[in-house]
Formats: structure tokens, sequence, C-alpha cells
């Protein structure tokens, strides 16, 4: 069985087999923070997920798979139905990589891979996974690192409003209005957000526009509909942004596959 749905129990340290992976589809989900014995290959096909790890908050996109070495602390969290993709890897099968955290672009071929090796049953006899996940850890190697990552702040004046951000999806307000909703000064919200994240906020709020467009274009939605969820002042104003940002517009963005 590799076929689940938000119903299905699962954890992947239950199951002895080399490779593990697991194919759903979920609507909105929270896996709220875990780690796993395993490593672990989380990608979406279709839509887009946000995972949270190691202090940052990271876009996955069809484009972007996370790489995460077991025992790491993350939090996946999906807010549209998404096409999801899990592998799970032995501590045997993975002491030749490095032990860090990687974002990475998905090729055809891993892609390929990866949606095989989602599919197997959970009971596959190891001699008959090794030549496809030989191949998958050489593509993986190669893989060339991409982040759309977002640094996070953790100070307690913080906390209760990034939470509300996240949980409610909201786009990150000025800093006049952050100010009001936490009862700070504009100057120490900068000065937090310098020093925990090493940006000044309103770079901050640019990047968490910029991720959360990504996440909407992801999911479908219309150009002027994200627009006006990130209170763009008009839709070319959203897309010069855009542009300055990536490089290209949100469409050609989409479709050159980035």
């Amino acid at each position: 069985m590799a076929l689940i749905d938000q119903s299905t129990s699962f954890d992947a340290d239950d199951f002895e087999s080399e490779v593990i992976g697991i194919a759903a589809r979920m609507g909105k989900h929270d896996s709220g923070m875990h780690r796993h014995r395993k490593a672990q290959l989380l990608y979406a096909p279709q839509g887009c997920m946000n995972i949270t790890l190691n202090g940052m908050r990271c876009v996955l996109p069809p484009t972007r798979a996370a790489w995460i070495p077991a025992g790491t602390l993350h939090c996946a969290e999906m807010y549209q139905v998404v096409e999801y993709r899990s592998l799970y890897f032995d501590s045997r099968l993975t002491t030749h990589l490095e032990d860090r955290v990687k974002i990475i672009e998905v090729n055809p071929l891993l892609q390929a891979l990866i949606e095989r090796m989602a599919f197997w049953p959970w009971d596959k006899p190891a001699d008959s996974m090794q030549r496809t996940h030989a191949l998958f850890f050489e593509e993986l190697h190669h893989a060339r690192e991409a982040y759309l990552s977002l640094p996070l702040p953790s100070d307690r004046r913080l906390t209760a409003w990034l939470s509300a951000l996240h949980r409610d999806q909201l786009n990150a307000p000025t800093l006049k209005v952050l100010s009001e909703q936490i009862g700070a000064s504009s100057k120490t919200i900068s000065r937090l957000f310098i020093r925990e994240t090493g940006m000044p906020y309103q770079d901050w709020r640019q990047q968490w526009r910029l991720l959360k467009a990504i996440e909407l274009l992801s999911a479908n939605l219309q150009v002027n509909d994200v627009a006006y969820r990130l209170e763009f002042s008009s839709d070319s104003a959203f897309i010069t942004f855009f542009k300055q940002q990536t490089g290209h517009t949100p469409l050609q963005y989409l479709r050159a596959g980035h």
C-alpha cells in the first residue's frame, strides 16, 4: 500500500523496509513539528507546500523538493488541494550523503523516479529496489539547490503574530500596522528583524509576499487575484514586483518551470 488519504494512520518509522513511499491527495493539512528516524524526500507534483525547518520557512512549488535528513525537526503545511509524494530512507542508505537539509530543483528524471518509488508496495523486496534508489541518489547528488525561503524571527513578541500569519494565510502587514498589532515601536520591530533574520522588516515583508505569490500562482489563482490578496495597488504593480524579484513575469515564471 502506498496511496493514502488524510484519514490514514501512517508513521514511516513503523516499517523496516529500506525505502517507504507514499502518495496522497491532500486538502488543508498541517503536520505539526515532528521528526523521523528515516531521511525524507518531500515533493508535490501539483499544488504547493510550505515547509518549516531550521528556523526557515520554504515554499515547495512543483519544481522543488526538500531533502530532510533523519532526525530533523520540521513541519509541512498545505492550504489547497496538493498532490503529495514522500519517500523515506533507512539510515543505512544515506551514510554517503551530507547531513543537511537541501531544497533542490526537480528535473524530469528525478520526478519520474520519485513517482515510481512513491507507489512501491511497502513490502517490496530490498533487492528489487537497489538500481532505482541508486539512480535516485545519483540525481539527488547532482540536483541544483534552489531555495525559496524566508528566515523566521523567534522573539516572543512576534511569536503569536507569526503563528496567526501562517494559520490564517494573511498578507504580512506594513511596519506601521505591525507596530500597532503587537504594541511595539517601529524602531523596536526593525531592530528585532535585523537581529533575528538579517533583514530589515520591509525586505522580509517583500520576501514573504514573493513566497506567498508563488504559492498562490502554483494553486492556479489568476494574476489579478494574487495581486488583490497580497494588497498590491494594481495588477501591473504586482507583475513589476514579481519580475524585479525573479527576473520573470508571473506567467513566464510558471511556464519556465521555475
